[in-house]
This record gives C-alpha cells, structure tokens and sequence, in this order.
C-alpha cells in the first residue's frame, strides 16, 4: 500500500511517526508545507520539513516537537552580541542543517534534491517532499500590518489578529516534480492533523496539487486538528475565528470537503459526525490525542483500517 500524507510540522510528525510504525516506511511520500519557510542570517531555513525530518530519524527535541534534541544555542547567542535579531530559536546541530541546505541551493540543487539528501543521510526511509522547489513564503495580514508567517507566530507569539492569510507566492510556485504524481500513484493520502490555513492550505495552493488531489483515485482522509474546538498546539483555533470559521472539527471538514471522502473526528465531537456528513464525507470517530508512541501507532493503523476497509466508498468526491 502507497500512502502519501500532506503535512505541516509538529502534529503531523506525530502521525508519520504512527504510519512509519505499522507500515513499511519507504511505502509513505510526505509532502511538506513549505510556506513556513524564513530566509534569515543569509540561510534558508525550512521548519516544516526539519520537524518531519527530525522527527522521523529519532532525533527531534521531544519537549517542544521541533529543533534537535540535546542542542545548544551558542550561535545564537553570539549573533545576539553582534546585534542581529535572535527572536527566531537556531539551535548549533540545527544551524548546520540550514548552512548545508543553503550551500546546496546556491550550488544549484533544488530544493527537492536537498531534501532528499537530508533525508537519507539521517536515517529516514520515507520519501519527503516539499511542496514545491520555489522559495514561496506564507504572509498574513493583521491587525497590526502585514507580516511573515514566522514574525507573527514566533515573534510576536500569535497575538496578532489575522484578517488573511496571503497565499500568493505559493499559488504562483509549482509543484514539485515528484508531488502530483505522488497524489495520483497513491492508495490512500492522508491530510495530516496540521492547521488547515497555514499549513494545509499553502500546499492546497501550489499549482497543480488541488486537481492532482481531486483526480486522484486515492482514499482521502484528513484528521481533525481541532478537538472539543480548541487546537492542542498552535493557533489553528484562533485563526479560524479570526477567519470566519466555525471553530470546530466540522470548521475543518468544511475546508476540506470538496477533496476529502473521510474526515477523522476525535471521540470528544463524535456528536459533530452528523453535522460533518451532511458535507458529504464519511466519518470515522476515535481518539485523536496522540502522547505516546502507542497512540500514535494506534490512530495510524485505525485510519489505514477505514481507509483499505471501504469506509470512505461512496462519498460525493
């Protein structure tokens, strides 16, 4: 079984670390959200696809879900002295992934090939794609002007009220080479639990991707990010009421249900299932609350159940 998952960073690393657990990893392609991507100190530095990295070689920082375990932060600090802004957290090890990518894309290496390497020289089997070769960062529109994506949520730690979020470089970027044919090959693709506005929807926006996922003859299952309407990390909830969304696990599905035939709610909003298939996707109600390497293996193989069971036949995609 192929399975492809879109992802953002730390909620979606928990899964993939499910999936790699009950399935052979080298069957997962991971497309990543890319429009977290910060151009700083000269270097080019991809959260996202660090965190899913990270993660699935074993070495991510298991406290804050991002950045490598046991890192100091001496450089950081340094550049601090010199008087260089030091609010966006590079660890030492982490430093020397960024230096290494940002080499190699002068170099002329696409990004995809940069990953790629990454990848392999730590460890990890499953395919990890960005979503696209260009540099398409993610902006959003406040209250208090219009800023990068990683100002608003590391800087000034969310407290912005975002009026959009402005998707423009990533609609005019590509895929890349690999990414269509990855949602068209597959048997199942999963939308891992990521916020839908800035991390699902950057992917959703690059050319070809959308299409690719409504044509494909995959099984398409997405998991809420939202339980009991709050977001576990992350300020997926607030954003969503700052959009205009209801801010709920069927908010989510509504985002989604022109692409997706299962929408996967945790037991906490099994009365919302009604409400989510009346949308025209099927539901499958679980625990979503993944704290140990037994949930995470335990909701992964649960979705991979539905999806090769036929759960989500039948839906209006």
């Amino acid at each position: 079984m192929k399975v492809t998952a879109l992802a953002g960073g730390i909620g979606a690393a928990k899964l993939l670390v499910g999936l790699a657990a009950v399935m052979p990893a080298e069957d997962i392609t991971v497309i990543v959200n890319t429009g977290d991507d910060i151009e700083l100190y000269g270097l080019r530095i991809c959260p996202d696809i660090d965190t899913v990295i990270y993660t699935l070689a074993g070495i991510v920082n298991q406290e804050t879900g991002w950045g490598i375990a046991g890192d100091t932060f001496e450089a950081l600090k340094r550049l601090a002295e010199y008087g260089e802004p030091a609010w966006f957290n590079l660890g030492d090890r982490d430093l020397a992934t960024h230096i290494y990518r940002t080499a190699r894309l002068s170099d002329g290496w696409t990004l995809s090939r940069v990953t790629d390497h990454l990848r392999r020289s730590l460890g990890v089997s499953a395919r990890v794609l960005p979503m696209t070769d260009d540099y398409a960062p993610t902006r959003v529109e406040t209250d208090e002007g219009e800023m990068h994506l990683q100002e608003y949520f590391v800087r000034r730690r969310c407290e912005p009220r975002v009026r959009r979020v402005l998707l423009d470089q990533a609609e005019a970027a590509p895929a890349a080479p690999e990414v269509e044919d990855a949602l068209r090959s597959a048997d199942a693709v999963i939308v891992c639990p990521s916020n839908p506005m800035i991390s699902i929807g950057p992917i959703l926006a690059v050319g070809g991707v959308s299409q690719a996922l409504r044509e494909s003859r995959a099984t398409v299952a997405a998991v809420t990010p939202i339980i009991g309407g709050r977001a576990l990390k992350g300020p997926a909830a607030e954003m969503l009421r700052d959009l205009g969304h209801a801010v709920s696990a069927a908010g989510v599905a509504a985002l989604y249900c022109d692409f997706v035939d299962l929408f996967v709610l945790d037991q906490t909003d099994a009365a919302l299932a009604p409400e989510i298939e009346k949308l025209g996707v099927r539901t499958l109600v679980t625990n979503t609350v993944m704290t140990s390497v037994k949930d995470k293996a335990g909701l992964a193989r649960i979705v991979l159940d539905s999806v090769t069971s036929g759960t989500a036949e039948g839906s209006g995609r």
